[in-house]
């Protein structure tokens, strides 16, 4: 918190609620709460858009509730949808940074280090592939010629 107070007082002013005082706000939100409960209130209250008012203090608050542990935090931020690479990647971050690589499961990084990186390229091709079909397909809809 002190540092996002710092921060505030360098860089570019944008229109938006304080940092550091939405990073308090939101762990306090979700202190004690259940994880099913707090990850309601993060995505009702906190948001987890792309905005930095919100992604910050959605990191923090899942870090409060995985109890500091970083596999917790990866697993909550990936069910949150909105910027869940960005609130990830902070709040695991934070997490593994404060306890190490060994806290992490073993055999989750063991599987990790199997995956064949080309099929997952020719998965994620796909899948765009797949979007971008369907994206044009509601466009157009049924019966409609889609060149025009």
């Amino acid at each position: 918190i002190a540092a996002a107070r710092g921060g505030a007082t360098l860089g570019h002013w944008v229109t938006g609620g304080d940092i550091a005082a939405r990073i308090g706000w939101a762990q306090e939100l979700v202190r004690g709460k259940a994880t099913k409960d707090a990850i309601r209130l993060i995505t009702d209250l906190v948001g987890t858009g792309v905005a930095s008012q919100e992604s910050i203090p959605a990191a923090f608050a899942v870090l409060e509730i995985a109890g500091g542990d970083p596999w917790q935090a990866a697993v909550i931020s990936a069910n949150l949808g909105g910027d869940t690479d960005t609130i990830g990647a902070i709040a695991t971050g934070m997490a593994g940074a404060c306890t190490g690589f060994s806290r992490l499961p073993q055999n989750r990084i063991a599987d990790l280090k199997g995956i064949d990186i080309a099929a997952v390229g020719a998965l994620t091709a796909d899948l765009v592939a797949a979007r971008i079909s369907k994206r044009r397909a509601d466009r157009t809809g049924p019966g409609k010629d889609a060149a025009a």
